[in-house]
């Protein structure tokens, strides 16, 4: 995997809004919100995508799934959040390092895209 600006984040080389951190995974603040509350959830371990993850990823995706709900609680988004993974560039993936949006505070559209 390439160097990405996650991994800067990660190690402390750039600064983030880092809302939530434990041994896996980190959640920041989104940079370029896309709506009232955008939070970021990374994992620690560097996996380019939901298609560069293993069998032995599982036991972490599901970790992230279940940090998004604590995250999102944290945030006080009782009235419901949207959470996006992007895959690949027709998905709209812009850093190559698995991350989720949660976007909330705000009445989501669909179709999203």
């Amino acid at each position: 995997m390439s160097e990405t600006i996650f991994g800067k984040i990660i190690r402390g080389e750039i600064p983030a809004n880092i809302v939530y951190e434990d041994d896996l995974c980190l959640a920041f603040k989104d940079v370029a919100p896309q709506a009232p509350t955008h939070i970021l959830v990374i994992p620690k371990k560097p996996i380019t995508s939901i298609d560069g993850a293993d069998d032995e990823d599982q036991s972490i995706l599901g970790h992230l799934l279940l940090t998004v709900k604590k995250v999102a609680s944290q945030a006080n988004l009782t009235n419901g959040y949207r959470v996006v993974i992007n895959n690949g560039n027709d998905g709209g993936q812009t850093v190559n390092h698995l991350h989720l949006h949660i976007l909330g505070d705000r009445q989501m559209k669909w179709p999203p895209g």
